[in-house]
Formats: C-alpha cells, sequence, structure tokens
C-alpha cells in the first residue's frame, strides 16, 4: 500500500492547526509556506480535510483555516481517509478460482485465505491509525522536534499571527 504525499501534508497541516489557540487561523498559503509545500496541491489536501469535518474554513480578509473539532477527537485515520478515501487496499479478484485448476466455485471456502490475511493486515493498520489522535501527535511532535527547529517555529506562527492582527486594526 502506498499513501500518497497529500496525507503526509494533511496530517502536518492539522498537527499544526492543533498547536495553535483555538481561534486562530492560517491560510492555505501559509500553511503552504510553512511546510515548503506547493499551494495549490495543499489545497486540494485542505480542501479534502474540510469536507471530512476535520478542520474548517474561515471566510473573510483575515481567513483561513483551523481546526473544527478539539484535537483529541479527531484520529490520524480520519484524515488518512479524507484524503485517501475509505476503500480497502487489497481487492480480491478470486483468481484461485480460475487458470487450468479451476473447480465449480461451491468447491471454494467463501474467502480465499490470502484476501483473509491481507484483510486481517489492513485491520490492524487501520485500528492502529484510529488509535492516534491528533493531539497526541501533536504532543509528540512538539516535545522530539529539535529545541532550534521548535524556536524557529514559535517565531515563524507568532510573526504570522501578529501580521494578521496587525491589518486587523
Amino acid at each position: 500500500m502506498r499513501l500518497g504525499e497529500g496525507v503526509e501534508w494533511a496530517a502536518h497541516c492539522t498537527v499544526l492547526l492543533a498547536c495553535l489557540p483555538p481561534e486562530t487561523t492560517l491560510s492555505a498559503a501559509r500553511l503552504a509556506e510553512y511546510h515548503g509545500v506547493p499551494g495549490p496541491y495543499l489545497a486540494k489536501a485542505l480542501q479534502a480535510l474540510s469536507g471530512a469535518g476535520i478542520i474548517e474554513s474561515v471566510s473573510g480578509r483575515h481567513g483561513g483555516y483551523r481546526l473544527a473539532r478539539p484535537a483529541q477527537a479527531i484520529s490520524l485515520l480520519e484524515v488518512v481517509h479524507a484524503v485517501e478515501g475509505t476503500e480497502q487496499a487489497f481487492r480480491c479478484s478470486e483468481i484461485r478460482r480460475r487458470g487450468p485448476t479451476a473447480v465449480p466455485a461451491r468447491s471454494y471456502t467463501p474467502t480465499c485465505a490470502i484476501a483473509a490475511a491481507m484483510w486481517a493486515a489492513e485491520d490492524a493498520w487501520r485500528q492502529q491509525l484510529a488509535s492516534v489522535s491528533v493531539a497526541a501527535l501533536a504532543e509528540t511532535v512538539m516535545a522530539t522536534s529539535p529545541a532550534a527547529a521548535m524556536a524557529k517555529a514559535t517565531s515563524w506562527l507568532g510573526g504570522a499571527v501578529r501580521q494578521r492582527e496587525r491589518s486587523d486594526t
């Protein structure tokens, strides 16, 4: 299974928004700048997160994005589903019933052993992602990031918020 980079971008943006004060927003352009990713591509991930009710768009001159719910109530699985969809990664096409050794369909077990193993692995993966909240990710990111990176992030975010506040007056 390979997830698109939009999942990574969406997860990082969601975690960043979780670190901001509740009413603070960041524009799509600012989120793209902060993460060093192309704005038009990030906008697609942000739209998917918004459509899933994970983040919300605040309109107006100083609008932007913020979390739509508390970070503790948002799982990493929800972020993945918002960007990639909820379809199962493995699709069984019943290849076991084809070819020169095929027998009547009623002779086979209802579920292919390979499909069952793949689905069990995917279920475990989904359960793990569902058990990780955006709040927990934000705590871990803040605790494990290099001090210099955290200082730069704090300064950059503070500047972005102050710039917005100055333009409000």
